[in-house]
């Protein structure tokens, strides 16, 4: 069976925004090198940032069934909190498809750039993460035209 891609085209033209928010659970001694800039790849937040937002124009190149969406906006936001990081990942297109997508995608990538980073300190003696979970990642905003939908 050929897997067939569903039709935008008739759909009407209007902006679309999305937000994504995930979290990355990270060892305490972690967090305190990130907080001090002390992580030997470098700047581990600005990174992730630009990670994530080219990630999210990318999308339709990872996930098979989502079609090519020409962001007018995108935004990425990374914060450290008391166990972990915390990432905001904002899309917006006016076109005839969501961006939800993008900006899940935007999200999860951001966070898996700050675990690539700091894996060294995350790994137990194993060579394991037990400490390191990733999630949860979830829209929690999608507007279309004037709506929204929390």
């Amino acid at each position: 069976m050929v897997a067939r891609q569903r039709r935008v085209s008739d759909k009407p033209q209007v902006p679309r925004r999305a937000v994504a928010q995930g979290r990355l659970h990270l060892r305490p001694s972690t967090l305190r090198a990130l907080r001090a800039g002390k992580v030997d790849k470098g700047d581990v937040l600005g990174t992730a940032e630009v990670a994530g937002l080219l990630a999210m124009k990318r999308t339709s190149e990872l996930l098979p069934y989502t079609h090519i969406v020409p962001l007018t906006g995108s935004e990425i936001s990374v914060a450290i909190r008391q166990e972990g990081v915390q990432v905001t990942a904002q899309a917006e297109s006016v076109g005839s498809t969501g961006v939800e997508m993008e900006a899940l995608v935007g999200a999860t990538v951001t966070l898996l750039t700050v675990w690539d980073m700091v894996k060294y300190l995350e790994k137990d003696a194993r060579g394991l993460y037990p400490a390191t979970v990733l999630g949860p990642v979830r829209v929690t905003v999608k507007q279309k035209g004037g709506s929204e939908h929390p």
